[in-house]
């Protein structure tokens, strides 16, 4: 299947280092970052998952749990957590699903059919508190994943989802934000009493935290 924005994530039950987990219920009405890789001790990915675990803190503070995802067994996830934390010096505190029969990743279609059916398509996928799907990555193998900017989407759509805005171009928490265009000058001065600066009429900028 095709996964969209804004359709529910699909539930699934699946094997993890953290043991059986339902999907829908581990999310416990959080938001999840779920990511997936082609194969376990691969290069570029060792690299992801170390710096995923560093970052783990930041993904805390904004209520968002983190999932990986290899078609690999589960004691060979426990040999590349060895290396992730020798390597990279972060130890894996996050769950990976051993996705062996490849069910999730075929429910997420993760598997392109051009490519090594073997192996899932690196893929993240940012998962809302309702389970809808609010943002898709698709990273090419030799390309590794800035969660830098994974942390920066997830600011703007928590942002966005709690006031009538939008994000501009290369937008960074703490910068102004644009009033979107379906609120009314009149229904702006009632959400933004401080005022804004409208540089065109569809333009208008503003503080908000």
């Amino acid at each position: 299947m095709t996964i969209q924005l804004g359709t529910i994530a699909p539930d699934f039950t699946a094997e993890t280092t953290a043991g059986k987990i339902a999907f829908h219920d581990w999310a416990a009405g959080q938001w999840v970052v779920l990511f997936s890789h082609p194969k376990d001790f691969t290069p570029v990915c060792t690299t992801e998952l170390g710096e995923a675990a560093r970052l783990k803190p930041e993904f805390d503070k904004r209520g968002v749990k983190v999932i990986g995802l290899s078609v690999d067994t589960l004691d060979r996830h426990e040999g590349w957590a060895a290396d992730i934390a020798e390597t990279t010096g972060s130890t894996l505190n996050f769950p990976m699903i051993a996705d062996t029969d490849k069910a999730v990743s075929t429910l997420y279609g993760m598997i392109h059919p051009a490519a090594d059916a073997a192996l899932t398509v690196r893929t993240v996928y940012v998962i809302d508190p309702a389970h809808k799907v609010r943002l898709t990555l698709t990273y090419p193998p030799s390309t590794g994943r800035n969660f830098l900017e994974v942390l920066r989407v997830i600011d703007s759509l928590q942002l966005t989802d709690r006031s009538k805005v939008a994000t501009p171009v290369n937008w960074q928490p703490g910068e102004k934000a644009i009033i979107v265009p379906s609120l009314s000058d009149a229904d702006a001065k009632e959400r933004f009493p401080q005022g804004w600066n409208a540089q065109k009429p569809y333009l208008r900028w503003v503080d908000v935290a």
